[in-house]
């Protein structure tokens, strides 16, 4: 039986905010999130900005630990692995940011930025790191004209290729991508979509793909995790997209079509916008004060996530 790639057993992420000279406040950013990433596939967390998806993307990362839970590689729990360890495994699991221009340090050539994951954590000579590079520019479509050039010299597309390259080099097996075209135009968007999903297909890679962008996450994922404030809402295969009782947070989402020219009214008159990100972490259910569905039960005991199909969870009352 295949283990997961990574695994997140009741994670929590909570930060002390300073309001004013004497009062602190607690703010949650992930609550008690339990996720199993599987070889081969691809999970989209889906959600609203400020929902916590890629405070969990850190965490899975190993970039930030969790305040409460654990997080598993391969099925060994950070926290408990050695410097050694650790560094043995950090290649395996990668990461590609929203924003390349950031990602990409402005002082080095193409050619410095790629081989430096490679000199820290491979031992090999010039011309295996060259081979390796020159293999990898061509998986992602760019030629050897682009090493000797600095990241402003090239566009927000093949930035991202660069970006997606270096985490390639090291031959990944869990690959973060933290909403990866939401800062490229939309017909350069498509254009990186299909190359992730392409090379998904050719290498055992697990994406872990984080998006607000309903028509990405079902473009890619074989799964789709729905988050909101820290907590998930709703898990379920894209096959099952459309052809069940979805969560009402999940509808909402899906109500929301931000095509320019579409004919019918988007109707969200039902649902408050306010959000109320400091909710109090025992009390009902987080999307209660929004929910069009909800009842008197949703505001005192807070819905567990059950499982209502194979392979859909909800954590919803009114969903059984």
């Amino acid at each position: 039986m295949l283990n997961p790639v990574a695994s997140l057993k009741d994670v929590w992420k909570s930060y002390e905010l300073r309001i004013g000279f004497f009062r602190k406040r607690t703010y949650y950013a992930v609550r008690g999130v339990n996720l199993d990433l599987w070889p081969g596939e691809v999970v989209a967390l889906l959600g609203e900005s400020g929902c916590g998806k890629s405070t969990l993307g850190r965490i899975i990362l190993g970039v930030e630990p969790p305040t409460k839970g654990e997080v598993l590689w391969f099925g060994q729990a950070i926290k408990k692995l050695t410097k050694k360890q650790f560094r043995k495994l950090r290649p395996k699991v990668q990461a590609v940011f929203q924003d390349p221009s950031s990602s990409l340090n402005p002082k080095m050539r193409i050619k410095e930025i790629l081989a430096e994951p490679l000199q820290i954590n491979f031992n090999l000579s010039k011309k295996e790191k060259y081979h390796r590079i020159l293999t990898t520019l061509k998986q992602v479509n760019l030629s050897e004209e682009v090493l000797e050039k600095y990241p402003h010299e090239l566009s927000g597309g093949m930035k991202q290729r660069i970006a997606l390259a270096r985490s390639l080099l090291l031959e990944p097996t869990l690959l973060v991508l933290d909403e990866p075209t939401s800062s490229l135009d939309m017909s350069i968007q498509k254009q990186i979509l299909e190359l992730l999903r392409d090379l998904q297909k050719k290498y055992p890679i697990t994406y872990f793909l984080i998006t607000h962008s309903l028509p990405t996450a079902l473009y890619l994922a074989n799964r789709v995790v729905v988050m909101y404030l820290g907590e998930i809402m709703e898990i379920f295969p894209r096959k099952l997209f459309g052809k069940t009782k979805h969560h009402p947070y999940t509808q909402l989402l899906l109500s929301v079509d931000l095509r320019p020219f579409k004919e019918t009214e988007v109707l969200l008159s039902n649902f408050s916008s306010e959000i109320d990100a400091y909710a109090i972490v025992d009390g009902g259910c987080p999307f209660s004060p929004r929910c069009q569905e909800k009842i008197s039960l949703c505001k005192t005991v807070k819905p567990s996530l059950h499982k209502v199909a194979e392979e859909h969870y909800l954590s919803c009352h009114r969903r059984s």
